[in-house]
């Protein structure tokens, strides 16, 4: 699994570090997201793939 972040299309609703803390994590200054890990180990992918369906901005994309 690899995890593609758009941080242009990022809104910075926070999500995505609900849903997989130990992969995102938001930029203090404005909330942007930020990748902690590009491939996540194989017990995170469930996590990682809800992160991407609840990002209203559609900024994260996950390839198998």
């Amino acid at each position: 699994m690899k995890v593609i972040v758009d941080q242009d299309a990022c809104v910075g609703s926070g999500q995505c570090v609900l849903a997989a803390p130990e992969v995102f994590d938001q930029r203090d200054e404005d909330g942007i997201v930020v990748l902690l890990e590009e491939n996540p180990p194989s017990g995170q992918a469930d996590d990682v793939r809800q992160a991407a369906a609840v990002c209203p901005a559609l900024a994260i994309r996950v390839e198998e």
